[in-house]
């Protein structure tokens, strides 16, 4: 119905909220200095309690015409989040608007989202690479048998890429330039980057203190990501060990599923 991103442009002095969702995510690097856009929920946990709510409230509104002035709400949680994290979640979502919250783990959603076999005593592996946290998990009967979570995930690459690009080329970007930068030449390979060519992204050069425009490979992407998709492959690695062989057979079988947006990573599916 709608899907825009967890962004929220707010007034510094007064704490009024300016703009939400993909109004607020357009203003990231482009606000005044009286205006911040913040993501009030950072590596998968509310970072600013108020400022969810508030979130959460508008989306709630956005929607009631359909469900009602107060919908029973389900909300998406990594795998690994704390009770007190849960819990915070659900206050925020009550506090929004809600008539009640109920939470359910990332990966399982996810199952279910991809008509994996769930409730069936037959194993299956999800990856989710999201935003802020990628959670694996193996799982059957209707529960997860083993997982993993951590922050290697979508914004962790978009720091590297911005890392990357400022040690190399003396080069400052933006969140949004290292993101759509990632989207286009992003691979997790060396080998399939070799086939994306090359773009032209803009910056300020930190020596001169001007903007400058330089031209940049699919393979310097790829080696900036690196640290992040090495530490994927780990906690999918680590997954699997903790993982009974009969389950560990079934995920033979019928492979992993790749979700989220780091999933349409070029290459990732071939690592």
């Amino acid at each position: 119905i709608i899907g825009e991103p967890s962004v929220v442009a707010l007034e510094k002095e007064t704490g009024d909220i300016v703009a939400v969702g993909e109004d607020a995510n357009n203003m990231i690097g482009r606000t005044p200095g009286s205006i911040v856009a913040t993501r009030p929920m950072k590596d998968g946990v509310i970072a600013d309690f108020d400022t969810t709510a508030a979130m959460m409230e508008y989306f709630i509104n956005k929607t009631s015409s359909r469900f009602g002035s107060k919908p029973q709400v389900v909300i998406c949680v990594p795998g690994g989040g704390t009770e007190v994290e849960k819990r915070a979640v659900i206050d925020a979502a009550r506090l929004a608007g809600a008539s009640d919250a109920f939470l359910i783990e990332e990966p399982f959603a996810a199952a279910i989202g991809a008509d994996l076999p769930v409730n069936e005593p037959t194993g299956s592996m999800v990856v989710d690479i999201g935003g802020g946290t990628t959670d694996v998990a193996t799982i059957s009967l209707g529960g997860i048998v083993s997982g993993r979570m951590n922050r290697s995930a979508g914004d962790a690459m978009d720091e590297a890429i911005i890392s990357y690009i400022r040690n190399k080329y003396n080069l400052l970007i933006g969140e949004r330039t290292a993101e759509s930068v990632k989207i286009e030449l992003g691979s997790a390979s060396a080998e399939a980057a070799k086939e994306l060519g090359e773009t032209e992204i803009r910056g300020r050069d930190l020596v001169t203190g001007l903007p400058q425009t330089i031209s940049i490979k699919a393979t310097d992407i790829s080696e900036a990501i690196s640290e992040v998709v090495s530490d994927i492959m780990s906690i999918v690695k680590e997954t699997l060990e903790d993982t009974p062989p009969e389950i560990s057979a079934d995920v033979i079988d019928r492979g992993i599923v790749l979700t989220g947006g780091g999933a349409l990573l070029n290459g990732l599916a071939m690592v």
